[in-house]
């Protein structure tokens, strides 16, 4: 070595203050002298150094982005906000290849019953599936970042929106495709719709009140009740929930639910609103 870089020099090197072009030679120069390395050490201040790792291991320790977090924050969702969609638990593979699943067999087994009214198996089972799946999407029993999310400074109401729009559009975008299956039966095979809709927002108007477990049961139980009495009362012909008036009535449940559950949103957000989410452990809210 010819040279070697001042004690001064390595000083404000130390402290991130040495600047260029001496920064970039004392950087070059140090990766080959021991010599100057040692001085560094001896210059340097033990607790910026010590701080220094700190966050380095804290920045090694962070983890990576999953790839729908990722592809969210490139879409332009906020950090945050991609990282609690991300989280949620019904979005994973797992339950998006049971749900698939489901819709293959339910349709495979529709097809080769070949009913000639309607295909009563897809959409007696269709609207529950968006119900299952947003009665799920929050709450201790899947969902590691169940703490995080009740203690958040977040909008219960919109927390829960966070989580439930994302697995309901998943959810019917799936059953639309299934749909796409069964092209013989036409626009009969769209009748789950307004139901899936109704029974989703009827369970979510009803969880504050009976918890995430309790009020999506509830209303499922109910869905099978209809079903089975419209099965018994009707000897031959479209069953009476996929009829022009059974339709009607979907949709009218749906846009009452959805304004009932938009009514209660600030119950999400008081000392009582996350009692909902509790419901998963405990039962349901009074």
């Amino acid at each position: 070595m010819t040279w070697h870089v001042a004690e001064d020099d390595l000083r404000a090197y130390g402290l991130g203050e040495l600047a260029a072009p001496m920064l970039w030679s004392a950087d070059t120069h140090l990766m080959a002298c021991a010599r100057c390395r040692g001085v560094l050490a001896e210059v340097s201040d033990p607790a910026l150094l010590d701080e220094g790792w700190e966050r380095l291991d804290a920045e090694l320790d962070v983890p990576r982005p999953a790839f729908l977090e990722s592809l969210l924050v490139r879409a332009g969702v906020a950090d945050h906000t991609a990282r609690l969609l991300a989280a949620t638990p019904v979005l994973r593979r797992s339950w998006l290849s049971a749900l698939v699943a489901v819709l293959f067999f339910t349709v495979l087994a529709t097809s080769s019953a070949g009913a000639p009214q309607s295909p009563a198996m897809f959409l007696a089972l269709a609207p529950l599936l968006p119900l299952a799946g947003v009665a799920l999407s929050y709450g201790p029993v899947l969902d590691p970042t169940y703490e995080m999310a009740v203690v958040s400074p977040m909008h219960g109401f919109r927390l829960l929106l966070i989580r439930t729009v994302p697995v309901l559009a998943v959810a019917l975008a799936l059953n639309g495709l299934a749909t796409l299956a069964l092209p013989s039966y036409g626009l009969r095979a769209l009748a789950w719709l307004l139901p899936a809709l109704a029974l989703t927002s009827t369970g979510l108007a009803l969880t504050p009140r009976l918890g995430p477990v309790l009020a999506p049961s509830l209303v499922g139980g109910s869905w099978i009740a209809v079903l089975l009495i419209a099965q018994w009362t009707t000897s031959e012909g479209t069953l009476a929930p996929y009829t022009v008036a059974g339709q009607s009535v979907a949709g009218a449940v749906a846009v009452l639910a959805a304004g009932l559950f938009y009514l209660r949103r600030d119950r999400f957000d008081s000392t009582s609103a996350h009692t909902p989410f509790a419901g998963f452990t405990g039962g349901g809210a009074a």
